[in-house]
């Protein structure tokens, strides 16, 4: 006898409705990744943090012969761990010099067809499905908190949208790409003040 699940079930008295199908298979599964040694995390960290160099020089770096780390990083790019090759802009130099965080709230999800449609904007660097008070959470360079507030009424326009909260950044101490490293052990102790 099969198990029954929570869509098997129908109660119009708590608004649980039947699905049509199962849908426990729809998340897409990636397909399994080939290991990570530490010459690939040598690789990969020399990389992020100049991705101009030669294999060669990339090979005096890691230890390794520039066909053995032309090899690795063909690999890496196909497995899809290298997913391209970027220039780090400068926002201020740019004319954006404001970088904010926008937190949407949403009735719902939050993610829709329209609301997507925000990214059309080169302003917006970056949109996440978050956990918590939020939905969704921007990161934004703007030219000025007048262009700032042009976006966020575009924001607002979107149907479903309840609310937001930005966070300007007066200061970044920190601001990298993901990093190849590994922590292997988190200290027991708080970091030293």
């Amino acid at each position: 006898m099969k198990k029954a699940s929570i869509g098997d079930y129908f109660s119009a008295g708590r608004g649980v409705y039947r699905m049509a199908k199962n849908t426990e298979d729809v998340r897409q599964r990636r397909p399994p990744q080939p290991a990570i040694d530490a010459f690939d995390r040598k690789i990969l960290a020399a990389l992020a943090a100049d991705s101009s160099q030669s294999y060669a020089r990339l090979g005096e770096v890691v230890g390794l012969s520039a066909p053995a780390v032309h090899e690795r990083v063909r690999r890496l790019r196909q497995s899809g761990t290298i997913k391209g090759v970027h220039a780090a802009l400068d926002g201020a130099a740019l004319g954006k010099p404001l970088l904010a965080f926008v937190h949407v709230e949403a009735a719902g999800w939050g993610k829709s067809e329209r609301l997507m449609q925000v990214l059309r904007f080169p302003e917006v660097e970056e949109m996440h499905s978050v956990a918590g008070d939020a939905s969704v959470l921007f990161k934004v360079r703007m030219a000025s908190p007048q262009a700032l507030e042009a976006l966020l009424s575009q924001i607002h326009a979107v149907p479903g949208v309840t609310g937001t909260r930005s966070y300007i950044a007066l200061s970044t101490y920190l601001e990298r790409p993901v990093q190849a490293g590994v922590t292997e052990s988190w200290p027991d102790m708080p970091l030293p003040e």
